[in-house]
């Protein structure tokens, strides 16, 4: 009889944690530079200190049922959620950057009040948004607070994500709230959001099939997430003009945000979506930077599923400010030694990036978690 239990166990993938957005080495390099006094970094940490989500005496306010787009308007309790989000992530990070457990306490005090009530999500097909961006933030933050050894609520927030949230991205990757696996009613971010929570959420939970789901997705997907729906034309200059940049320059944005998150939670453990498909992520991104800079892009016509023929670029919501080029403009630049001369523009314009309420205070000012020139600038 042939012995497999070697090849077997050399298939089990063993997660790196802290792993999702950031690493010990990420911190270690922040408390460094902190230390000799560097900027931007100490400019970015200023970002976090000022915000009202960072300060300890933050208090929580679960909910047990969550509501995002309900037909009778005014149901909607969502925005309970993306700020808690926001509080516990930003919490977090002040927590492993200077070691006060009094953040670490505050930060797991909402990961805690959200575990132990929240039950399901609802609404209009906007609940799927929900679940992906909100899904990947509450991961995301119990990623940094699991090394705090006081907390014992990381079970409570494992099983919560894999009960309420994985479910719904699951269930909208495959089936699309009935379109279909194809999914092509439905623009990029919505795949690329629940692609953000299940990679996330895998992390957390140590669930390799998460996160080869995710992964393989990102490959081959049918739906428009996948990186090469979402970059829907590819030009010889190094452009990639994305799904969305025909219907508004905030969605296009959002777009790359997403995609950047997705490939950096992969990148930590050891899965560069970075470089796929000949840096496709890049290259949208360039086109969107330079689009938001002011700067002329090339266009294809393009028509989505549902028939719509755009026939030019939108300068709808241009240029479009979300805290999103550093983590690309330091991959790519100083990681990789690649060109992106825009990403590094817009990056050098949106500095330093603030977190959650910086970019306004409704839903999309909350879509990313932020402080990316503190948590990617490498010196």
């Amino acid at each position: 009889m042939t012995d497999t239990s070697v090849a077997v166990q050399n298939t089990v993938k063993v997660f790196v944690h802290p792993g999702a957005l950031h690493t010990e080495e990420d911190f270690s390099r922040i408390k460094d530079a902190l230390a000799k006094g560097l900027d931007p970094i100490k400019s970015g940490f200023t970002e976090l200190t000022d915000s009202r989500f960072a300060d300890s005496n933050y208090k929580p306010t679960a909910q047990a049922y969550i509501i995002r787009g309900n037909p009778s308007w005014g149901k909607d309790n969502y925005q309970y959620l993306f700020r808690d989000a926001a509080a516990a992530y930003a919490l977090a990070l002040r927590w492993k950057i200077t070691g006060d457990e009094s953040y670490a306490t505050a930060s797991a005090g909402v990961l805690d009040d959200w575990s132990s009530k929240l039950g399901g999500i609802g609404g209009t097909s906007d609940k799927f948004l929900a679940s992906g961006l909100y899904g990947y933030q509450l991961a995301n933050a119990g990623e940094i607070i699991r090394g705090y050894e006081s907390w014992i609520g990381l079970k409570a927030l494992q099983d919560m994500l894999l009960k309420v949230f994985y479910p719904m991205n699951h269930d909208f990757l495959t089936n699309h709230n009935g379109y279909g696996a194809s999914g092509g009613h439905y623009w990029a971010n919505w795949d690329l959001a629940q692609l953000c929570s299940v990679i996330s959420i895998a992390v957390l939970c140590n669930r390799q099939d998460l996160f080869e789901e995710a992964v393989n997705y990102v490959k081959t997907g049918q739906g428009m997430g996948a990186f090469k729906n979402a970059v829907v034309h590819v030009y010889p200059e190094g452009l990639g003009q994305i799904q969305e940049s025909g219907r508004d320059q905030g969605h296009a944005g959002l777009d790359i945000a997403l995609m950047g998150i997705i490939a950096q939670v992969a990148f930590n453990q050891g899965e560069d979506l970075f470089a796929f498909e000949d840096n496709i992520l890049l290259k949208g991104a360039e086109y969107v930077a330079k689009y938001n800079l002011g700067f002329d892009v090339p266009w294809t016509d393009y028509t989505n599923a549902d028939g719509w023929t755009m026939t030019a670029i939108s300068s709808t919501g241009r240029p479009n400010i979300r805290p999103a080029w550093e983590l690309l403009y330091n991959h790519y630049s100083k990681i990789k030694g690649i060109n992106a001369p825009y990403c590094e523009q817009f990056a050098a314009k949106v500095r330093p990036e603030g977190g959650g309420g910086k970019y306004g205070g409704n839903s999309g000012g909350f879509d990313q978690l932020g402080y990316g020139t503190l948590m990617f600038t490498i010196p």
